[in-house]
């Protein structure tokens, strides 16, 4: 096996491993058996033995976290120069003449300097003013792709690019807490996050580094190429930026290849890099005051456009914000129509001048965001909601870092709620299809949602929901044929969809058949009544008996049962039921594991039991009755467990006799 193969292996070894890891420890379910487990990793420490790498997140090496008080300033050795820019091909042609050239992404991040010593990371420091950076080097080993060993014992100095994703940011910002202000783009989140106090927090944001220059190598002989310094990065474990080799005849093809790229590419970049391949020659040009004379940044032609200004669009979001976003006459950019782009806050609302039917030029940053370049007409006049559009509260703005936000302090505001209205719309609740978190954002943001009975009664918006982006009439005819079909529902299925603290899917079914669906008896039951339920705890029971009581959840729940019909499922027994719903499965503690044959997959499985009357868990303890598992002879923890405890351990074919055995 090449090398370049052992590493691919290896980053395919750290993502399946990790996920088995998760799958068992934080989801109750195992991917896997112990043993399949068990020889991946050995698989992979093999593998960092013979290569001497050990890449970022290997779950044979986990990092620890650290956190600092302040984070410590360093001269670099060699300031970091900036690039001299252009614009124009034509420039950049002259610039790269004959020379062999590497042209590759310029990121917008975060510059890194990297130093390893012995194979080991000994330290990781910004670019900061290109004189002192913040050394960040725990936060460093906290990203994604990077080696936290690899096989060169001499000095070893690099630099990069730390970078978030868009996707990544997309979701980071959706996340922050309520007193947050939204980041405006990923390269201001990357420079956040990597320079964290607490690399705990650097871990969550995805950071991940590619390497554009190797600065340090010992005597290694590289043949005066920085593509071979770019491969022998990749052999050590590195993912370097991405390049094409050109020179000024062929640099229109390759600069056409990244245009192409760039629509699709989820690492922010705003522009390209030429680098002389010689590096002899490239340094014996020597700097500029400013700039080295060996590359030169080119930056997107950004493609503009003039428009007028529709409206201004106040969206409310789970974290308190109400971002405003421009509405415009549609516009031709990058080969797509655009109609809209976000104004971030309130500042760059005044900053721009913003009224209604203002002339403005938009362009498309890194060829993807739509942005507003400028405003022609300056009129000002655009308002500022003293009122949320989702919830009626009253605004305020608040001002941080010398930005000011519009911020909806309600705490029961639905917009904040999202996340509540995801889970009653899912299909294990009330399975109305169509009404992705995107689309119960605008709904909300628009003010047609405030509660769980509204999703029943959004045909009174049914002209204004068809007027909206992305919606047409096909569509939402769709949407209210789904909200038909849920209004007739189980009781399981509402108690899920209420979201109530500590209530499962497999609790929600539990409690429904206690109560044989009877949705009154459930409303009216205390806290002891439901510890009576078998597999419910004081602290759901407390959780169940506090909803029900709540008066503002009364509420809720009046308006809802106005709109649903609630029907009784055909396994659902009354409190004390016996005779025809008890059987040799009824009240016994289930634990699955391993593969299934009868069955498509272990949820299946596990409704089956749940249908006859037994509970299933996701770990084998003293009130486990069975393990199913159709290797009995395997070495899992869960059935050296079950077989220190007694409990027997039976095959699906064993479960299926039980069940046939019950239904005599």
């Amino acid at each position: 096996m090449t090398e370049d193969k052992k590493l691919a292996r290896m980053k395919e070894l750290v993502r399946i491993l990790n996920e088995a890891s998760k799958a068992y420890y934080t989801q109750n379910r195992e991917i896997m058996s112990n043993y399949e487990f068990d020889a991946l990793y050995d698989e992979l420490e093999a593998l960092e033995e013979e290569t001497n790498v050990v890449l970022a997140l290997s779950p044979t090496h986990r990092v620890g976290y650290e956190a600092v008080d302040e984070l410590p300033k360093e001269t670099h050795e060699k300031p970091m120069l900036s690039l001299s820019k252009t614009k124009e091909i034509e420039q950049l042609r002259e610039f790269i003449g004959t020379n062999k050239t590497l042209l590759s992404w310029k990121l917008d991040g975060l510059t890194v300097v990297l130093t390893y010593q012995g194979g080991e990371l000994v330290k990781a420091v910004t670019r900061g003013n290109g004189r002192i950076g913040d050394v960040i080097t725990a936060n460093a080993r906290t990203f994604r792709n990077l080696p936290l060993k690899i096989p060169f014992q001499d000095e070893l100095i690099l630099r990069g690019e730390a970078v978030i994703s868009y996707p990544d940011f997309e979701r980071i910002n959706a996340s922050l807490g309520e007193s947050a202000a939204q980041y405006k783009n990923p390269r201001n989140l990357c420079s956040g996050s990597v320079r964290q106090l607490s690399s705990e927090v650097t871990a969550q944001r995805n950071v991940r580094f590619y390497a554009f220059t190797l600065v340090e190598a010992g005597d290694t002989d590289f043949h005066n190429s920085r593509q071979e310094q770019f491969s022998f990065l990749q052999r050590l474990g590195f993912e370097t930026v991405e390049y094409r080799v050109c020179d000024g005849n062929t640099l229109d093809e390759a600069i056409t290849w990244f245009e192409k790229r760039v629509k699709d590419y989820e690492i922010p970049s705003d522009g390209l890099v030429a680098l002389y391949d010689d590096i002899a020659y490239g340094e014996s040009l020597g700097n500029t005051a400013k700039s080295p004379r060996n590359a030169m940044a080119f930056k997107w032609q950004d493609e503009t456009a003039l428009t007028h200004l529709l409206q201004i669009e106040w969206s409310p979001s789970r974290t308190g914000l109400i971002n405003p976003v421009a509405i415009f006459e549609p516009v031709e950019l990058e080969g797509t129509t655009v109609t809209r782009a976000s104004v971030h806050n309130v500042s760059i609302l005044r900053s721009l001048k913003l009224g209604i039917g203002d002339e403005i030029s938009v362009y498309k940053a890194n060829m993807i965001i739509p942005q507003i370049a400028e405003n022609l007409t300056c009129s000002g006049t655009a308002a500022i909601p003293d009122h949320c559009p989702a919830c009626g509260e009253r605004t305020t703005i608040h001002s941080a870092m010398e930005t000011e936000t519009l911020v909806c302090e309600n705490p029961d505001c639905p917009a904040k709620k999202i996340r509540s209205f995801t889970q009653f719309v899912s299909r294990d609740a009330m399975n109305i299809e169509g009404l992705s978190e995107m689309t119960l954002e605008k709904l909300i943001g628009r003010g047609f949602v405030h509660s769980f009975a509204d999703l029943f009664r959004l045909k009174r918006w049914r002209e204004e929901i068809m007027s909206m982006e992305g919606f047409g009439r096909k569509s939402v005819e769709n949407l209210e044929e789904r909200i038909e079909q849920a209004r007739n529902t189980t009781l399981e299925r509402v108690l899920f969809a209420l979201g109530i603290p500590n209530v499962g899917v497999a609790n929600a079914r539990m409690i429904s058949r206690f109560f044989g669906g009877d949705i009154a008896r459930l409303r009216s039951a205390g806290e002891e009544e439901f510890a009576r339920i078998d597999g419910v705890g004081p602290v759901m029971a407390a959780s169940c008996a506090g909803w029900f009581a709540s008066e503002k959840n009364a509420v809720l729940l009046d308006e809802l049962l106005q709109e649903i019909r609630i029907e009784t499922h055909e396994d659902s027994q009354p409190a004390g039921g016996s005779g025809e719903g008890e059987n040799s499965i009824s009240g016994k503690t289930f634990v699955v594991t391993g593969d299934v044959i009868h069955f498509s997959n272990r949820r299946q499985l596990q409704q089956r039991i749940e249908a006859a009357g037994g509970k299933v868990t996701g770990s084998v303890s003293g009130n486990t009755d069975y393990l199913i598992n159709n290797d009995a002879a395997s070495s899992s923890n869960k059935n050296q467990k079950a077989k220190k405890l007694g409990i027997p351990i039976i095959s699906e074919q064993q479960f299926l006799e039980m069940l046939e055995e019950a239904g005599r």
